[in-house]
Parts: C-alpha cells; structure tokens; sequence
C-alpha cells in the first residue's frame, strides 16, 4: 500500500524526482504550520478560520498538481480542510471533503479502523443535517 499512498499524477510530462522531493517538502511543511495552528487553535479559530480554508485549498491546488488524491499528504490536507468547514458549519463543504476522503481512507486502512469509521460517522451526521436521510442512514451503518 506504500506506493498507493505516495502515488504521483499520472501525467503525459512525469514530474522530476527534484520536483516530487520539492512537494513532499512543501507538504510537510503545510502540515507542520496546522499543527503549530492548532497550538494556538483559540486565537487563531476566532480570527483566521477563513484564511486557514484558503490556505489548505491552495496547498491542496499545489500538491494536486503532482500527487493523487489518495496520497497522504493531500488526504492529510483535506482533513484540514474538513475540519476547518465543520469549525464554520460549511456542511456542503465538509460533505465535499469527506466524500474525496473516504475511498482513500477504506483502501489505506483496515476494515475496522476508527480512522474509517470515525470519517463514516462524519460522513452519516453531515447526510443528515443536509436532510439526505437516506445516504445518511446509509452512512452510518457503514
């Protein structure tokens, strides 16, 4: 699964290792900056929230140009990004974000994992609040 999990575009003009090791750099430093957010998640939740949506959808712009959705540093920011929209109660676009994350998720994790089944629970509350009772019941058995 290691390979899956740093799958690279598949494109006409493969990127250079130069620009894959460049990514995976900027990733890593994305992630680290939310991490140092979270640090300080008060002051920041209070006055940069719309600025942190901004920036993980850039980051996810950037690194989607060389990484598949289903690598972990582009499923790493679109849980950000998730939990960004649930922090402002953008349901839709939570909703969005889970949906892209949970076919990742299922191939990269076993069955019974809580990272799947917490992102099914996600998914089945978000169902319902946006009144999609049936993908919701749906959801939430899975």
């Amino acid at each position: 699964q290691d390979k899956e999990k740093v799958e690279i575009r598949k494109l006409n003009d493969p990127p250079s290792a130069e620009t894959v090791r460049d990514m995976i750099k900027y990733a890593r430093n994305m992630i680290e900056e939310f991490r140092r957010a979270k640090h300080y998640k008060y002051i920041l939740c209070l006055t940069l929230t719309p600025e942190l949506l901004e920036i993980c959808e850039l980051s996810l712009d950037k690194m989607g140009a060389v990484f598949e959705d289903s690598n972990v540093y582009m499923l790493h920011m679109m849980y950000q990004a998730m939990g960004v929209c649930l922090y402002v109660q953008d349901w839709e676009g939570a909703l969005r974000y889970g949906q892209k994350i949970i076919r990742p998720y299922s191939k990269h994790y076993p069955s019974y994992s809580l990272n799947v089944a917490s992102m099914w629970l996600k998914l089945g509350r978000l169902y319902m609040a946006l009144e999609n009772r049936t993908a919701g019941v749906k959801a939430l058995k899975r």
